[in-house]
C-alpha cells in the first residue's frame, strides 16, 4: 500500500460521515499538501476494487466512500443532509423480507433509507 492510499485510507476508517472524493481531497491535503485530486481519485479506485472500502451512490449526487464493512443500510438525513450507517438488529436477515425468484443470488446489496431525524434540542 501507498503512502498516498494509507493516507486515504486512514481517513476514511477515521471519517464516518461518507465523504466525497473531493472532501477526502480536502481533508487528505491538510496532512499531504503535495497530493492531487486525480491521486486521491486513484487511491479511492484501488480501495474500493481491493475490497476495503465501498462506493456509495446517492441518486445524482457525487459518489462517497464509507470504509464501514459490515451489512448495514445507509440511513440519508433528509433535513441535514448526512448519511448514517444503521445496523440491522441482532437475528434479523434481510432475506427474510425479499421476495426473490427461488435459486437467486445476493452479489451485491445497497439499501438506502430517507427521512428526517428528530431534531436534537
Amino acid at each position: 500500500m501507498t503512502k498516498q492510499r494509507r493516507e486515504v485510507y486512514g481517513l476514511l476508517l477515521e471519517d464516518a460521515s461518507h465523504p466525497t472524493a473531493n472532501d477526502v481531497f480536502r481533508k487528505v491535503q491538510d496532512r499531504m499538501p503535495q497530493i492531487s485530486l486525480a491521486t486521491v481519485y486513484n487511491c479511492l479506485e484501488a480501495l474500493v476494487t481491493h475490497g476495503l472500502v465501498n462506493q456509495v451512490n446517492f441518486d445524482r449526487e457525487p459518489s462517497r466512500y464509507c470504509a464501514n464493512l459490515q451489512e448495514h443500510v445507509h440511513f440519508h438525513d433528509e433535513a441535514s443532509g448526512r448519511i448514517h450507517d444503521i445496523e440491522f438488529k441482532d437475528g434479523a436477515d434481510i432475506m427474510d423480507f425479499l421476495n426473490l425468484p427461488e435459486g437467486a443470488e445476493i452479489t451485491e446489496m445497497e439499501l438506502t433509507i430517507r427521512g428526517k431525524l428528530p431534531s436534537r434540542d
